[in-house]
């Protein structure tokens, strides 16, 4: 039981966090850290009498060195349990961190010089990093694959509800925390899942769950399609086992609300939905600050914008787009972005999604559109308070009254502030159909029932990674 749950999750601020990947960050600081202190004495080695009095002045360093190389693995995905980069992806990845450290580092050098690492122990420190993080990966990825570390897993049910676990998490990355140990066939149900793990119980539940040890079970019954053993998952509670809906379990592992499955009651009695004044303050504080740092940082890469596409569509052309789009509460508001498509992409008057290669977009805009550089001027929305720095996505009011008509809860988004980036953003590519937005919604909806500033600063540091690799970009 106790190896079954280091893969288990645990919530920081509503937030649903794999134990494992956290205590591999833990684990990636302290080695970190001790880089620092190995490059120093390596870098001694011809001096040993100076060590001592380096040493003094180096846990403060130490730490700025492992907090900055672990939040830069951290942007870059490396503590996503769904992260499917094989052994080139993951050496990539680490690189890329390493350099944004290096770079992240020389800033706060330059204003507090005296938290500096001597160049060349910054480098054998920068080294050392790289390789005990690849080589802790190494160990990591080979040991959560292992099945004795990953919880049993029962799911009761073979129908269409049960079928969205089979379907929906079906790669190795999806299932790094539990394993399904099989689903549980009723007389009345029709059998949609295609899986050789069904079968039908020929004991009590409590019974075979305590034969079999499973940890958790997860209620995936269709609807009306047969009676819920009530008595028995009394006694599966009783005995320590974890039991949870499938709506719960996909909020758990997946980081997203399943919209077609998530009856009216569940938004109802769910935990989370929480709104408190203060804390809407406090994200207004963070908004207002973190855009003008964004702003004060970016507004060079703006200015370069400008003039690239004044080169490319001449001085007249118009140089930021406004567009309408829905806010809090459904509220209206236009939406500022660089123009990366031609003048009158629309000029028939009608909305439609941007498609790959899509030929109304710019070679300036189809830069802008990968490096995200067109999002940039909706700080100034931010600053204005039409927007939030994270947050679902503003959909267009045509899009909205469409989709309001063919998603259920979709108007459920605009629960809070729309945002730049957001979770869905993070998890999902770019969105151009009906069945594209309800994937979205499942995160956004997963965001608005967990909101918090802790999830924001996730979000925000993620970030980094949908922009150094394009991803979702149209």
């Amino acid at each position: 039981m106790i190896l079954g749950n280091v893969l288990g999750t645990t919530r920081v601020f509503n937030h649903h966090v794999h134990t494992a990947y956290y205590w591999l960050a833990i684990l990636d600081m302290v080695l970190f850290i001790g880089a620092c202190y190995l490059a120093t004495w390596l870098y001694f080695l011809s001096a040993p009498a100076l060590l001592p009095d380096y040493i003094n002045a180096l846990p403060l360093k130490a730490a700025l060195f492992g907090g900055m190389t672990t939040l830069a693995m951290f942007s870059l995905g490396m503590y996503q349990p769904r992260l499917r980069e094989g052994p080139n992806g993951i050496i990539l990845r680490t690189a890329g961190a390493v350099l944004m450290m290096t770079v992240g580092m020389a800033v706060i050098y330059f204003f507090l010089p005296g938290t500096q690492l001597w160049r060349g122990m910054f480098v054998y420190a920068a080294v050392i990093a790289f390789t005990s993080a690849l080589i802790t990966r190494l160990v990591f990825i080979n040991t959560v694959e292992l099945e004795q570390f990953k919880r049993k897993v029962l799911v009761l049910g073979s129908g269409q509800r049960a079928a969205n676990i089979a379907a929906r998490m079906r790669r190795n990355s999806d299932r790094r925390g539990f394993r399904i140990f099989g689903y549980v066939r009723f007389p009345e149900e029709e059998s949609a899942v295609e899986s050789p793990r069904i079968f039908s119980l020929d004991q009590p539940l409590s019974a075979y769950v305590r034969e079999h040890n499973i940890q958790q079970i997860i209620v995936a019954l269709d609807e009306n399609s047969t009676e819920l053993p009530a008595e028995e998952l009394i006694r599966c509670r009783t005995m320590g086992v974890e039991v949870m809906s499938i709506i719960d379990f996909f909020e758990q592992e997946a980081g997203k609300v399943l919209v077609n499955e998530a009856p009216a009651e569940w938004f109802i009695f769910a935990d989370g939905f929480k709104r408190k004044d203060i804390g809407s303050w406090v994200k207004r504080v963070f908004d207002i600050a973190a855009g003008f740092l964004l702003l004060t940082m970016t507004w060079p890469l703006m200015l370069l914008t400008v003039l690239a596409i004044k080169l490319e569509d001449g001085w007249k052309a118009p140089v930021i787009f406004r567009q309408k789009r829905v806010g809090l509460n459904g509220r209206v508001f236009e939406v500022m972005k660089f123009r990366s498509m031609t003048v009158n992409a629309e000029s028939d008057g009608k909305a439609r999604w941007a498609t790959a290669n899509d030929a109304r977009v710019t070679r300036v805009g189809h830069c802008i559109r990968k490096l995200r550089i067109d999002e940039l001027p909706q700080i100034f929305n931010v600053m204005m308070g039409d927007m939030a720095l994270v947050g679902p996505r503003p959909e267009r009011p045509e899009f909205v009254r469409e989709l309001s008509e063919q998603i259920p809860f979709f108007d459920k988004r605009h629960c809070v502030k729309p945002g730049i980036t957001g979770w869905a953003q993070l998890n999902y590519p770019y969105g151009a159909s009906v069945q594209d937005s309800m994937h979205k919604l499942e995160y956004d909806l997963y965001y608005v029932k967990n909101q918090s500033l802790f999830l924001d600063f996730l979000v925000l540091m993620q970030t980094a990674e949908v922009i150094l690799f394009g991803k979702g970009a149209r």
